[in-house]
């Protein structure tokens, strides 16, 4: 990836209670390497497929208390981070920081949806994002779980400009999110066979090759597996917390869906 367009996702970041043990845990699921950063507030590590020199896949950084629940932050691109703010606020969100420059990587600020799913904005400058998706051990799918379909369908089409197109996955009532002809994002309703701990949030899906064995490595690594490895048209997918307690989702996409969850028109349905 060189460029990304706005609105669509570009990063994803892990707020950790533990940066070390975190460090092992992806490394052992997903092959990671890991190199840290120095910033004048507090070290950033960068995970990278393969080595220092391989691509950019996602963030890390340690948790500023131990207040502060572990997750997985899911960005995506702006080319105006005020602008978007506003709107925000003005269609029930909050600001949770003020737009901050990352040295030369690019301009940042978070932001939390009406029913408090947290979510970031990215301007790049030098760093337009994860430098591979869509590929074995990188990201390939953003998802939000939420209780008010119709009210985030509102919200997030006002924000990022997105269509809501209806698609009958594991959900009786998943949404598809689009830009232009191309799907960005997706939305599931949490019902009751959610964990009941489950609040509304963002999480990251990350392609595997194996959806059952890499769930069941993560549960030897200290992984929670939620969702067991499941069927849907896209592929197999499964829903776990990390040792610490993040949410994520890993992905098998099925033979020859590569446009699919990221696609144009309506070949990704499948």
């Amino acid at each position: 990836m060189t460029a990304y367009a706005p609105g669509f996702p570009t990063w994803a970041e892990l707020a950790t209670p533990d940066v070390r043990e975190s460090e092992r845990f992806y490394r052992e699921l997903f092959g990671w390497y890991l190199y840290t950063l120095t910033g004048s507030l507090a070290d950033y590590q960068i995970f990278t497929l393969g080595d220092v020199q391989g691509p950019e896949v996602a963030g890390m950084h340690q948790l500023a208390d131990d207040t502060m629940a572990p997750e997985w932050t899911c960005y995506f691109r702006t080319d105006d981070i005020q602008a978007t703010l506003d709107t925000v606020r003005a269609m029930g969100g909050r600001e949770l920081s003020e737009p901050t420059d990352m040295a030369n990587l690019g301009r940042m600020a978070h932001c939390a949806d009406p029913e408090g799913a947290d979510f970031a904005l990215w301007t790049p400058y030098d760093f337009e994002g994860a430098g591979v998706r869509d590929e074995p051990s990188a990201m390939c799918w953003t998802e939000l779980a939420s209780r008010d379909i119709e009210g985030a369908r509102r919200f997030y089409g006002e924000v990022f400009g997105w269509k809501a197109v209806d698609r009958s996955y594991y959900a009786p009532e998943y949404t598809n999110w689009k830009v232009g002809d191309w799907s960005v994002a997706g939305m599931v309703p949490l019902e009751e066979w959610w964990p009941a701990d489950f609040d509304p949030h963002w999480i990251p899906y990350f392609w595997v090759s194996d959806c059952d064995a890499t769930a069941a490595r993560a549960a030897e690594l200290g992984a929670v597996v939620h969702v067991p490895p499941i069927d849907i048209k896209p592929g197999r997918f499964a829903v776990m917390t990390d040792p610490c307690g993040a949410r994520l989702a890993v992905l098998t996409p099925v033979a020859g869906s590569r446009s699919e969850p990221y696609g144009s028109g309506d070949a990704e349905v499948i």
